[in-house]
């Protein structure tokens, strides 16, 4: 059937009869379309509009766009381009569209070998379906010689996740802002749909926005009739992790724990199997292979939980889940909507429980400190590129500015939408074009987080219906109390813990111990910055594998640590030197001993913490019955930069630590002992100082490590 034969069954019923077999296809026999799907479906189809959808989880947004491609694709359009924030999400696309006979392909940086292949096929036409991942729109050759003939020839574009392009949204992504120049370049008449269930009425109208002039937007009631939302108020992470061994057999069917960090996660899964459950991890950390399989264990129902971050926020899809858990609050009610959207799609109820942590706020002001930079460092970044008059890698670009590379990326991506710099082959280049800092919507926008902060800490202490306090956040006109949450009828679960369940996690969050790897390459791009450092760090002047009583975002020590290090210098406590016996117990016997004993111990001067840090070698020492040989000292009086790239670290300690012939002293291994490890530079630079004025292997022994 041809466009004009199309075009007379615009306004007919034949076009929703075969948009109704094109759905039976996709979803079973039973399918039917709502009214609200087939709006939308129609305004895309017939009308060639650009829709807006903004409908709960679970409402059907993949079918209204696969129905909306094969009516297309049938009346001789190109392609749908589905821009798909996650591989989670790309793959259940595929498989849904296999099943409407709809030929789907993806390209993300899972698959990036299959893109010629990928491209033929589009260029043949074999391909109704593409989805591509943001990054790709952000890809030199994909943005230059890809993006314009896809631009030219789709059929309909669905920007999916389309709370993203918002930047006042609660997960907004720089690479979406490429949108915004794929949108002017469409044809005139070329359907678009954006697509999220979690956006309130400021990212509506900004999305909306963004879409152009008389976007259609269709938002419905944001309610989840299967959801039994509540609310559990316990004292610490021991008591946390014990409610979890007490209560999770309760839960119904498999389901997913949320962890606000990927430490969290790890250690929640080791606790929960030690516990005889079968659990598995899932963070943006691991591997693609590994978190494939992750998701099917979960889909299969192997396992009872998918402990996970919030890697797994968007495009997961198992419509059974069971119960959605947060080990911790996430930072604003529409990112916890969002996630708990991914329970009782099909199941008449599902249970979701919220354990908030003392330690959230302090891991929401650290994320929040990953935001856009300040104006003076994004001046330094752009007079960097003027000044080399070529384009920049961002490991050249490192030693010379102060962000960390993954903030520095996301500022890089947001400069060259607007036009400032521009990614070429061989990295960034400056182009000259005026650019302003727009600090009032900086600002604002930063004053929305805070505020969407200080409501998820209401929403734990309400004792007004919960799901209407989520639905009022999202600004859902019609939210009515839901009659279902802990609030409503009675609480589902009891914050009481077990004797032996609180015993068990107590005890597993009290062990100390963790590996601090050492550094064994240089960074790249130091020549610019005047070091003269490069490759391989020699072996004769590597420091050795270390040992830290935790990491500061651990969920048992970490919160103990993170009060000594945020406090007043101060001797080293009891309890905090008894951890760090057991360490080194573990390290002499464990099943990954050191090589041999250390004979002596070597503070590593601080300017912070000077108090903490000597008093933590002595005792060491003392305990340990070797000789204290001294301090590494600093030379000066500024501490390296917090915060900062790891270049940035390295080129602030070189050359700023001085090594005594006494402090080098010892026929035998050294543990130099630190408050903190965070880049590792400073302990890599002063066993570097040490080993070269003639001391032997180096330990590195510290209370905390950041990674």
């Amino acid at each position: 059937m041809g466009v004009a034969e199309l075009h007379d069954l615009e306004s007919g019923p034949a076009l929703r009869e075969r948009a109704e077999a094109v759905l039976r296809r996709l979803a079973g026999e039973h399918a039917r379309l709502r009214e609200d799907q087939w709006t939308a479906i129609s305004a895309l189809v017939s009308d060639r509009r650009r829709v807006l959808c903004v409908q709960r989880t679970g409402w059907g947004k993949s079918a209204v766009y696969f129905v909306a491609t094969a009516l297309l694709r049938a009346a001789g359009a190109g392609p749908t381009v589905i821009v798909s924030p996650l591989l989670a999400l790309m793959r259940n696309q595929v498989e849904a569209a296999e099943r409407a006979g709809i030929r789907a392909y993806t390209i993300n940086s899972a698959n990036l070998d299959d893109w010629d292949q990928v491209r033929a096929e589009v260029h043949a036409g074999a391909v109704d379906v593409l989805l591509i991942s943001p990054e790709r729109l952000n890809n030199p050759d994909f943005r230059d010689t890809v993006l314009p003939k896809l631009a030219a020839s789709a059929g309909l574009l669905v920007i999916d996740e389309a709370h993203c392009v918002s930047d006042w949204g609660h997960d907004f992504r720089p690479d979406y802002r490429r949108l915004r120049t794929m949108l002017t370049e469409l044809p005139p008449g070329t359907p678009v749909l954006a697509t999220t269930a979690t956006a309130n009425g400021r990212v509506t109208a900004d999305v909306a926005d963004q879409l152009g002039k008389g976007v259609l937007v269709l938002r419905g009631q944001l309610g989840r009739d299967s959801l039994r939302l509540g609310v559990v108020t316990l004292p610490d992470a021991a008591h946390r992790l014990g409610w979890l061994a007490d209560n999770l057999d309760r839960l119904p069917g498999s389901g997913i724990i949320y962890t606000l960090t990927v430490a969290a996660a790890g250690e929640t899964t080791e606790f929960l199997r030690s516990r005889g459950y079968a659990a598995t991890t899932y963070t943006g950390q691991a591997e693609d292979a590994d978190r494939r399989q992750a998701e099917q264990d979960l889909l299969d129902n192997k396992v009872k939980a998918l402990v996970a971050t919030s890697a797994l926020g968007m495009g997961f899809d198992k419509p059974d889940l069971g119960f959605v858990v947060h080990l911790g609050a996430p930072p604003s009610p529409i990112a916890y909507y969002q996630q708990v959207g991914r329970a009782g799609r099909a199941v008449e109820s599902a249970e979701v429980v919220l354990l908030p942590g003392n330690e959230d706020q302090a891991i929401w002001r650290y994320f929040a400190s990953l935001a856009f930079p300040p104006e003076d460092q994004v001046r330094r970044v752009l007079a960097v590129l003027d000044d080399a008059g070529r384009p920049m890698s961002l490991q050249a670009l490192e030693p010379l500015v102060e962000l960390r590379r993954s903030r520095l990326e996301m500022m890089l991506k947001v400069l060259d939408v607007d036009g400032a710099v521009r990614r070429v082959r061989g990295g960034w280049a400056y182009t000259g074009e005026p650019w302003a800092y727009d600090t009032e919507r900086l600002v604002r926008v930063a004053e929305a987080r805070t505020a969407e902060q200080r409501s998820m800490i209401a929403y734990a202490t309400t004792g007004d219906c919960r799901m209407h306090f989520l639905r009022t956040a999202l600004d859902d006109e019609e939210s009515v109390p839901c009659g279902r949450c802990d609030n409503c009828t009675a609480p589902a679960f009891s914050p009481a813990v077990s004797l032996p369940a609180l015993t068990a996690a107590a005890s597993f969050l009290r062990r100390p111990g963790v590996v601090v790897e050492p550094r064994k390459q240089w960074p790249t791009g130091l020549a610019a910055a005047g070091l003269d450092l490069s490759g391989r760090i020699p072996p004769a002047e590597q420091a050795g594998p270390g040992r830290a009583i935790a990491r500061l975002t651990d969920l048992g020590w970490g919160s103990r640590l993170r009060e000594i290090l945020d406090g007043p210098d101060a001797e080293l406590p009891d309890d905090v030197c008894d951890a760090l016996v057991e360490v080194l117990k573990d390290w002499a016997r464990g099943a990954d001993p050191w090589p041999a004993r250390p004979v002596g111990v070597v503070a590593l001067g601080s300017r912070r913490r000077p108090r903490l840090v000597s008093s933590t070698a002595r005792r060491i020492a003392e305990i340990g019955r070797m000789p204290f040989l001294g301090t590494v000292e600093p030379i000066g009086a500024v501490s390296p930069p917090s915060g900062v790239n790891s270049a940035q670290r390295l080129k602030a300690v070189h050359g700023s630590l001085t090594v005594t012939p006494e402090t080098a002293a010892a026929d035998g291994p050294i543990l130099l002992v630190d408050d903190l490890v965070d880049s590792g530079w400073t302990m890599t630079v002063a066993a570097r100082e040490l080993r070269r004025a003639g001391a032997g292997p180096v330990y590195p022994l510290t209370l905390a490590s950041m990674g």
